[in-house]
């Protein structure tokens, strides 16, 4: 009885953990909404979201409506996804790869996704029909079938995967700088600057039908694999001794965060340290059993995602920051931060 006492006060407070961790969520969606260059109100805010959902009639101005819905929900909306979703893709892989410096980024992905939309941009590849978004998402898929042919070849150990990861990484990255150096102009190269630090200033609704989706598809898959995660705590020879099929959980969890994360390179640019900062933080205030992690890293993803465009769009007057710069400089001394109690705990 006392141990199933323990246990009902753990989830009741995991359950006000949550409804706190929505309800933050929420607030900064409402906020990112209403702070700018033009300030609006949180009451136009919603008087303008309803207006356009519920059909109700009341009187804004169309400047103060354009921003809000063409423009700003759009905006925060994807970077919560984007946040969600770099954070599992980080939870999944430290999980999988059995290593506390996996993150998104480590397949090669975000390098691939910056060479195809360097070859859209610059050389012209699809000749109008694709998109940059397009050409940073085949960029990316390439990248990962690379990445998982090297590491195939290569014996598919954990730490084999991370070093053909790093060696896709600075191939596609090499690409890229040559591209750019070789091909651009002063203007394409700055475009291109800009989006390989992370920008949201590119996205519209047509974008959040696409990432809000993709982010619940990948949770609902996460969640669908938390015994097995948990079990690959213990190396893949544990897990498979508890009757977990390893090489198809590793198949669809791999292809699961090389296509969130595609996706989310596509759409804003590479943006670190969420999926390795975020997973690090969750398991320090909810443990490590995956049942609970991921949720918490999924919301704390979101919030970080949506209060780092905050900070962008407000730090320097009349400028926007790319995200990546905002989620690094405050990604690396939280990480720092979030390593020295856990050694400290130790």
């Amino acid at each position: 009885m006392k141990a199933m006492s323990v246990r009902q006060q753990g989830w009741w407070a995991l359950a006000a953990l949550t409804i706190a961790a929505l309800l933050l969520l929420g607030l900064m969606i409402s906020l990112a909404v209403s702070i700018g260059e033009i300030a609006i109100p949180v009451a136009t805010t919603a008087e303008a979201v309803s207006n356009r959902l519920f059909g109700t009639n009341f009187e804004i101005s169309r400047i103060h409506q354009g921003i809000v819905w063409d423009y700003r929900l759009s905006r925060a909306l994807v970077a919560a996804s984007a946040g969600a979703s770099l954070s599992l893709c980080g939870a999944i892989l430290q999980a999988l790869l059995r290593n506390p410096l996996a993150e998104p980024y480590v397949l090669g992905i975000s390098a691939g996704a910056s060479t195809g939309a360097v070859c859209v941009m610059i050389l012209g590849f699809g000749y109008g029909i694709l998109g940059l978004s397009s050409g940073a998402f085949i960029g990316a898929v390439i990248a990962f079938l690379l990445v998982g042919f090297l590491a195939t070849g290569a014996g598919g150990s954990g730490e084999r995967i991370i070093l053909c990861g790093v060696a896709g990484s600075q191939l596609f990255n090499a690409l890229t700088s040559y591209i750019v150096t070789t091909s651009a102009n002063a203007e394409q190269a700055r475009g291109i600057l800009f989006w390989l630090l992370g920008s949201l200033s590119g996205v519209r609704w047509p974008d959040v039908y696409l990432s809000v989706p993709i982010a619940l598809a990948g949770f609902i898959i996460c969640m669908a694999h938390v015994r097995a995660l948990d079990a690959f705590a213990f190396g893949t020879d544990a897990a498979a001794s508890l009757g977990i099929a390893v090489r198809r959980v590793q198949i669809v969890l791999f292809g699961m965060t090389a296509a969130m994360t595609a996706s989310v390179v596509s759409m804003v640019g590479s943006i670190g340290f969420v999926g390795l900062v975020i997973p690090h933080a969750a398991r320090f205030l909810v443990g490590p059993g995956h049942e609970r992690l991921l949720p918490a890293t999924a919301l704390g993803g979101a919030i970080y995602m949506v209060g780092a465009d905050i900070v962008s769009r407000v730090i320097i007057p009349q400028q926007i920051l790319p995200i990546g710069v905002v989620t690094a400089l405050f990604g690396a001394p939280a990480f720092a931060i979030i390593l020295y109690r856990v050694r400290g705990n130790a």
